[in-house]
């Protein structure tokens, strides 16, 4: 039997469990928190009083966490892509008897995402500290550029990236959380640890999903991890570009604010990996070919190779300066 209809096998296998992982992993829209929970309320008769009070303590935050916040926000509204891509995992049927259990995963997991990027919009809009019609030329332009993050259909191969990533989006959103908390503005700490919560809640599921992988074909999961660890796993707005730019022209740029800032590191990559490597037990998997074997001795390398090159990394003391925000408004 070929790798592709194991690997179909296999998520035919696991769909078994999706509405167990639906029902464990997310949460009914009825319950889930909803952005216009933490916003000043526009049917309210304080409303104009609220957003004053937002201005006003928005003019505190430091320029480099606005454009890590900022590309943040892009990042979560160029969900349409995400999910588009995801359809076409192997073993993800959105068509045939109105989908199956993993496209209705999907569809559900995209929708809690939806609000991340909803309520970070809106703060943006009402802080008045940024270029709004900036913001949404390059989240245009990150959605019309597409999303290659280097899995092609398999299976594996995205759940070990979305593992991967759900666990980066939350030390980003949780730090973002403590440092606005850190500048007085308490209402977007929260906001950022609300979406952080969601975010890791996700991470678990994610991650689950590898283990019961790794469970039924661990020499097959286990080349797919080390080829995700090899390639280095790329950030979903590594194409981000503001406008009139060449595609990925900004990120660049936009990961040196948020290493500069302390949102998120080369050392946090690091950790990240060492993570999943733990929560998998890579060390304690039996039964492997010889070409997985040396693929978990590699892995097992990985992480203090990488901490070592991350050490040499020398991040820009200048800011990049952004159309997004514009320094005269802070």
């Amino acid at each position: 039997m070929s790798i592709k209809n194991i690997r179909l096998e296999v998520m035919q296998f696991l769909e078994k469990n999706v509405d167990s992982f639906v029902e464990q992993y997310l949460i009914p829209v009825e319950k889930i928190w909803q952005p216009s929970d933490f916003l000043p309320n526009s049917e309210g008769d304080n409303f104009f009083e609220e957003v004053r009070e937002l201005r006003e303590i928005a003019k505190e935050l430091p320029y480099d966490f606005w454009v890590t916040l900022v590309g943040d926000t892009i990042t979560e509204e160029a969900l349409p892509t995400y999910e588009s891509w995801l359809m076409d995992v192997e073993g993800i049927n959105q068509i045939e008897n109105g989908g199956n259990g993993w496209s209705k995963w999907i569809r559900q997991w995209t929708g809690e995402e939806n609000r991340h990027g909803d309520l970070l919009n809106k703060y943006l809009y009402l802080s008045g500290r940024v270029n709004m019609r900036e913001i949404e030329m390059t989240t245009q332009h990150l959605i019309n550029d597409g999303f290659d993050i280097g899995t092609g259909s398999d299976p594996y191969k995205n759940f070990v990236y979305t593992s991967f990533q759900e666990l980066a989006t939350y030390v980003s959103h949780n730090r973002v959380a403590q440092m606005a908390k850190k500048f007085g503005d308490n209402k977007l700490s929260k906001m950022c640890k609300m979406i952080a919560g969601d975010e890791m809640r996700h991470h678990h599921a994610y991650s689950e999903f590898v283990t019961r992988i790794f469970a039924v074909d661990p020499s097959e999961m286990m080349l797919a991890f080390q080829y995700m660890m090899k390639q280095k796993i790329v950030m979903p707005a590594h194409f981000l570009r503001e406008s009139g730019q060449k595609i990925s022209s900004a990120f660049e740029q936009f990961s040196d604010s948020a290493q500069r800032i302390g949102v998120y590191t080369a050392s946090d990559y690091v950790d990240i990996m060492q993570k999943l490597m733990d929560k998998w037990e890579i060390d304690k998997m039996s039964g492997l070919t010889d070409e997985a074997e040396k693929a978990r001795d590699y892995l097992m390398k990985l992480p203090a190779r990488m901490a070592r090159i991350s050490e040499r990394l020398v991040i820009p003391q200048e800011s990049h300066i952004f159309k997004w925000v514009e320094p005269a408004r802070l």
